[in-house]
């Protein structure tokens, strides 16, 4: 991976066990801009194990109260988070929709996708003659949600820390 200052990566870990800690995935922060004070959090790999779990919420909503709090309260105050997904990739979707984030549309054709990727692709094929036709002949739609901070302040912190009290 690239050396990119606009990229944060944390260790999950379930700690809700009693003298126990399991490591249970990875999430980060991507395309940050203290410029523009915006940060999309992705890169959310959680194991099989702790799906459908607390875990995702947990760590989703502690990396949204770290980004959208105002420094005062331990936050860096940005203005925007935002969330990108495979449009295909219907958990995602769903899990940053459950944490108050607003889908505001579908970029068509956000990237290009080889043939082993066919499962995630948009299931169209390019047109014949397309410059990557032979090595990237799909397409990837990507969902773009996000969240800002007035939305965050209207009630959507109180809803995710509900969310996060729930451990199970």
């Amino acid at each position: 991976m690239k050396n990119d200052i606009g990229m944060t990566l944390f260790a999950v870990y379930d700690t809700t066990k009693s003298g126990e800690s399991a490591y249970a995935g990875v999430i980060g922060y991507l395309n940050s801009s203290a410029e523009d004070l915006v940060a999309e959090i992705g890169f959310v790999i959680i194991a099989p194990t702790f799906h459908k779990t607390h875990v995702t919420s947990n760590a989703v909503g502690l990396l949204m109260k770290y980004a959208l709090d105002v420094p005062g309260e331990g936050g860096l105050g940005l203005r925007r988070v935002v969330w990108q997904a495979n449009a295909a990739n219907t958990a995602s979707v769903r899990t940053a929709k459950r944490m108050g984030f607003q889908q505001e549309g579908i970029l068509r054709w956000h990237r290009a996708w080889r043939t082993s990727k066919a499962r995630g692709g948009n299931g169209i094929s390019v047109r014949k003659g397309d410059p990557k036709e032979d090595g990237f002949p799909l397409g990837r739609d990507t969902a773009i949600l996000s969240i800002c901070w007035d939305d965050w302040e209207g009630g959507v912190r109180a809803h995710v820390e509900a969310t996060m009290a729930r451990t199970k």
